[in-house]
C-alpha cells in the first residue's frame, strides 16, 4: 500500500512568512525603545538629556510605531483579510491613530529636539520629509478607503508601513557600517553618510512595498478595506 503524500500547505500557512518576516524586521527598533523607556525611567543621563526634560514625545514616537509595526504587520495577510474582514477594519481603527502619533512625534522631535552629535541638518529634513509622507499615506488611505477605492487605499497603506519600518532596515543597513568603522578606529558614520544610509533604508522600504502592492494587485488577489 502506498503511502499517502502529505497534503499541500494552505495559502494561510504559507502567507506567515509576512508577518514574520515584518515582526523580525520590527524587533530591533522595537528592543531600542523599551531600552530608551527603561533608561529615561532611571533618571538625566548623558545620553537621554535631550529627551528627560519633555519625554512625552519620545514615549508617544515608541508607544506609536511600535503598535503600528507590530499590529500592522498581521494587515499584510490576504488570507486574514479574506477570513476576518471585521479584524481588519478594527485593527485599522487602532493603526491610524498609531501610525500618526508616530509620524508627528518623530517629526517633532526632529525639529525641537537637540541634534545628537553625529546627526546633521540632511538628516533632519529627510526624517521632516519621510515623516510627512507616512502621515499623508495614512490620511490618503483612509480617504480612499471611505470612497470605496481599495486598490488605492491598500497602495497608501503600504506606503506608510514601509516609511515606519525604516528603523529596521536602517539597522540593517547602518549596522555592518558602524561595525567596519569601529574596525578603523571610528565611533560612529558623519552625518552625510549616516544620512545617505537611511535615506537609502526608507527609498528600499518604499520601492519593495510599491513592487509588491503592484504585484498582487495585477494577480487579482481578492482584498478587504480596513
Amino acid at each position: 500500500m502506498l503511502a499517502s503524500r502529505p497534503a499541500a500547505p494552505t495559502r494561510s500557512r504559507r502567507e506567515w512568512w509576512i508577518p514574520a518576516s515584518l515582526l523580525a524586521l520590527t524587533f530591533v527598533p522595537a528592543l531600542a525603545g523599551a531600552v530608551r523607556l527603561v533608561d529615561l525611567s532611571g533618571g538625566r543621563t548623558e545620553e537621554n538629556a535631550r529627551f528627560f526634560d519633555l519625554p512625552l514625545p519620545i514615549i508617544v514616537h515608541i508607544v506609536g510605531a511600535t503598535t503600528y509595526c507590530v499590529l500592522g504587520a498581521f494587515q499584510f495577510m490576504p488570507s486574514l483579510r479574506r477570513r476576518r474582514p471585521r479584524w481588519h477594519r478594527m485593527a485599522g481603527r487602532v493603526l491610524v491613530p498609531a501610525g500618526i502619533a508616530a509620524g508627528l512625534s518623530g517629526m517633532w522631535m526632529a525639529v525641537f529636539s537637540d541634534l545628537p552629535v553625529y546627526d546633521n541638518t540632511t538628516l533632519v529634513w529627510l526624517r521632516l520629509f519621510f515623516g510627512s509622507l507616512m502621515v499623508a499615506g495614512l490620511v490618503l488611505g483612509v480617504r480612499a478607503v471611505l470612497g470605496g477605492d481599495i486598490r488605492t487605499h491598500q497602495r497608501w497603506m503600504a506606503r506608510a508601513y514601509a516609511i515606519a519600518q525604516g528603523a529596521g532596515t536602517q539597522a540593517l543597513v547602518l549596522g555592518p557600517m558602524i561595525v567596519v568603522l569601529n574596525q578603523q578606529g571610528i565611533d560612529q558614520p558623519g552625518g552625510n553618510l549616516k544620512a545617505a544610509g537611511m535615506g537609502f533604508a526608507w527609498v528600499l522600504n518604499l520601492a519593495v512595498a510599491e513592487w509588491l502592492v503592484r504585484r498582487s494587485q495585477s494577480a487579482g488577489r481578492p482584498t478587504s478595506a480596513d
